[in-house]
């Protein structure tokens, strides 16, 4: 009996990464964008490397693969220096940032990670509104939901009449 909490939480916070990793979809396709205005000049693998880089380093997650490792480390200033604009650049991210960061920070603290660097970094850089309150997980996933739906990364979900239910099992 006690193992079905414990399962029912571990579908939440798979759900919730999920979320966290649309977030970061729509993050990388920004940063690319600026990116590309930015540098006309470097082609599309460096505008993705370092788009990638930048997101990895916003969540906390750097690739550890050697190519990455190096890039992050041969790249370090343009890095630094791109990540010091985002508030500014990427103003109307703020908020869904804020939200998926802080849920990520839960995920990971109900799973024994405790990290706050990641919340202080985006703090630091001007991204985290603090004034914004954690969301219950269904006000989160309602927001990712609808960020997927804006970025085009997710199609919603369409009621279906129980009529139509019937016919696509038979």
């Amino acid at each position: 009996m006690s193992e079905q909490p414990a399962h029912n939480q571990s579908k939440l916070i798979g759900a919730l990464r999920e979320g966290v990793a649309l977030v970061e979809m729509v993050f990388f396709k920004e940063v690319k964008g600026l990116l590309e205005k930015k540098h006309p000049d470097k082609d599309l693998s460096s505008h993705l490397m370092l788009a990638g880089a930048i997101t990895n380093e916003l969540f906390g997650t750097p690739n550890p693969e050697e190519k990455f490792v190096d890039f992050r480390r041969d790249n370090r200033e343009v890095i630094e220096e791109e990540m010091s604009g985002l508030a500014e650049n990427l103003p109307h991210l703020r908020n869904s940032l804020t939200d998926a960061l802080r849920v990520q920070a839960l995920c990971d603290s109900q799973e024994g990670i405790e990290d706050p660097g990641v919340l202080q970094a985006a703090e630091a850089l001007g991204i985290l509104v603090k004034d914004r309150n954690l969301p219950l997980p269904s006000a989160f996933m309602t927001l990712v939901r609808g960020l997927g739906e804006q970025y085009q990364l997710v199609v919603a979900p369409v009621q279906i009449s129980p009529e139509e239910d019937r016919s696509l099992l038979h």
